[in-house]
């Protein structure tokens, strides 16, 4: 466990006592996920000391199901990051390569690692732009993340809340489908879960079963030049596995994707910038203890000093993104958003269920599918010193999850073991039954 660096605090198990459908499984909760007592740092300075007075909905749902939580993973600091360098308390190590120093991804890598490691059966991590998937497709795990508002946040430290989704991480997909089967509960106390009424509709509709044919569409902006040769030629020989499987592929194309990256870093730095002006060091949180001449000065030194690099960072342009200076980029972000939301709407024959008017389209997909991330994951020196160099050049591993994110569609990274990389499966909004029955019957073509 200290090898991998993969726990910020360890705390003794704790279980609620109770029996359920998955009795006797341990799990280990990312750092920014609430448990009471116990200490929730976030992966920063900022909140090094601080134990919550209460437990996330996702842990309470789990231990009601006799689960034992076991520990807290690392994670970059706030869930800003997509390789788990930026973390207060170092940097997480993957556990795939024995003797090299590799980024597990971010910025759930200590979830990722967790599991790959065998620490524990699965790992509750956060997906805000791909940080369940682009760890676990590093890691040679599964990396599951739901349709926003199936799962609770409520206890979640936010970093964009109109993006922040809990996820799973596990060996396998069976196991991601039962936990998820838990935890997909409206809760009342996070107004971004999905209603029952919409729930009630998503429940109607015929999920496929993992023995169905499914029509899978290939998005041509998602086959990049930046994917390593290894990994092309993986990807190629996947998609010859699903014909001889007697599936159908369909070449589709959905436009805005080409756009989305900074549409994305728009978005969510405009909301991580208003997120975390709560934390000052007054009423919790890192104080600096030396008097400063001016509640100013001592706000302004215990942020300084409270947050790290990458989160500076990412606040600093959030404040300008919204400020008037910026023009109207934040507007723009968003109509690019509803203009993707809409082109996955006309690609998937099952209907949002969130829209007012039901149509199903026989001539759509029943799910898409592309590579998770553009290569294997890098050194950690090879990551810093591009980071170095370029701080966007770490922006771009993001670039082939970012999509599902900004729709709020379901996503699931499941391993390629021959290139150490994942492929990622979609669905509609809402059809996560669907994507999970795919997954498990892709999943066995793959081992």
């Amino acid at each position: 466990m200290e090898k991998y660096r993969l726990i910020t605090k360890v705390e003794s198990s704790r279980s609620s006592g109770k029996s359920g459908v998955l009795e006797d499984t341990s799990f280990i909760a990312k750092d920014n996920i609430t448990t009471k007592g116990t200490f929730t740092t976030s992966g920063s300075l900022m909140l090094s000391n601080y134990k919550s007075p209460f437990d996330a909905t996702v842990v309470d749902l789990l231990e009601e199901a006799g689960l034992k939580l076991i520990g807290k993973a690392n994670l970059d600091e706030f869930g800003m990051g997509s390789s788990n360098t930026n973390s207060y308390y170092g940097s997480t190590l993957n556990p795939l390569y024995e003797n090299e120093e590799r980024v597990p991804g971010g910025s759930s890598g200590g979830s990722a690692a967790a599991v790959a490691a065998s620490l524990a059966s699965f790992s509750l991590g956060t997906d805000t732009g791909g940080s369940v998937r682009l760890p676990a497709s590093y890691c040679g795990v599964v990396g599951f993340k739901p349709s926003y508002g199936r799962i609770s946040r409520w206890g979640v430290i936010a970093y964009a809340q109109s993006l922040d989704t809990v996820g799973i991480l596990s060996k396998d997909v069976a196991l991601a489908e039962r936990v998820f089967n838990v935890l997909d509960r409206y809760d009342e106390k996070d107004p971004t879960s999905l209603p029952e009424s919409i729930r009630g509709q998503v429940e109607k509709h015929q999920h496929l079963s993992s023995e169905s044919k499914f029509v899978i569409g290939i998005p041509q902006e998602f086959i990049l030049e930046d994917l390593t040769a290894q990994a092309r030629s993986q990807w190629l020989q996947v998609l010859v596995k699903l014909l001889k499987a007697g599936h159908e592929l369909k070449p589709i194309s959905i436009p805005s994707i080409k756009k989305l990256l900074s549409s994305y870093y728009t978005l969510a730095t405009a909301e991580a910038a208003s997120n975390l002006s709560r934390f000052d060091g007054t009423r919790y949180g890192f104080n600096d203890e030396e008097v400063k001449e001016t509640a100013y000065k001592t706000l302004t030194e215990n942020r300084s000093k409270g947050f790290g690099p990458e989160v500076q960072r990412r606040i600093l342009l959030g404040n300008y993104t919204l400020s008037s200076e910026s023009g109207n980029h934040y507007l723009k972000a968003n109509e690019l958003r509803q203009r993707l939301v809409g082109e996955f709407n006309e690609t998937f024959r099952f209907y949002n269920p969130l829209l007012s008017e039901y149509v199903s389209k026989s001539n759509g997909c029943d799910i898409l599918i592309s590579p998770t991330s553009i290569d294997p994951a890098p050194t950690i020196d090879e990551y810093k010193s591009k980071s170095k160099e370029n701080f966007l050049a770490g922006y771009i591993n993001d670039i082939l999850t970012i999509p599902a994110s900004l729709a709020g569609l379901p996503a699931i990274s499941i391993p390629l073991p021959a290139a150490k990389q994942g492929i990622q499966l979609m669905a509609q909004y809402g059809d996560d039954k669907t994507l999970l029955q795919a997954a498990k019957s892709i999943e066995k073509l793959l081992i």
